[in-house]
């Protein structure tokens, strides 16, 4: 699957020129800047250019996985409602084993569907998070890219900072901010490109 081929409208190029004449992202590699600038225009928040953490090789391994039509793994539904052209995988069930929440569960019942090269992407859950590096550090999944974005005040920042001291291919923030809309928007990102080019 190549980059998404897709009408922009009019309303979401204007809000590109007024975001590209607010803030400067031309610094950025174009994979980093696609996604610093959707995640950006999603949220009208320009904070995230320098929350963002990740690399281009990353980022190119994750749009590859996708373009070959890996599975994209997400923590919850509402993370999979945003991403408007590729399907996904969500697992959440109706409850969860006592001790683990039920993004975690999901996370463990997914991993059997797409133990190797798939796209995983948390928005949500702190505990999807720390239960997906549960299982790559026991070698039971092999990612092509980790989008760990989660939001919350307990956990959130802290799973962050234990995705990328792993050697993951990831793509995370530092601070407690997050959420389904962003983790949405940074796979819309690899999709679509640069929505003006």
């Amino acid at each position: 699957m190549a980059v998404v081929s897709r009408r922009v409208h009019p309303i979401e190029a204007e809000s590109y020129r007024i975001l590209r004449a607010t803030v400067d992202t031309t610094h950025l590699p174009p994979r980093t800047r696609d996604v610093a600038e959707r995640i950006v225009h999603t949220t009208a928040d320009p904070a995230w250019v320098a929350d963002l953490v990740t690399t281009e090789a990353d980022l190119e391994a994750g749009r590859a996985a996708l373009s070959a039509g890996r599975p994209l793994v997400v923590d919850v539904e509402m993370v999979r409602a945003g991403i408007t052209t590729f399907d996904s995988v969500c697992r959440l069930p109706r409850s969860a084993p006592e001790g683990l929440t039920r993004s975690a569960a999901g996370i463990r019942d997914a991993a059997a569907e797409a133990a190797d090269g798939a796209v995983w992407v948390i928005g949500n859950a702190p505990t999807a998070l720390y239960e997906l590096l549960r299982l790559c550090a026991a070698g039971d999944v092999r990612p092509a890219l980790v989008i760990g974005l989660p939001v919350g005040f307990v956990g959130a920042a802290e799973s962050k900072e234990a995705l990328r001291a792993t050697d993951l291919p990831h793509l995370s923030n530092r601070s407690a901010k997050g959420g389904a809309a962003v983790a949405a928007a940074a796979v819309n990102a690899l999709l679509y490109g640069d929505p003006l080019a």
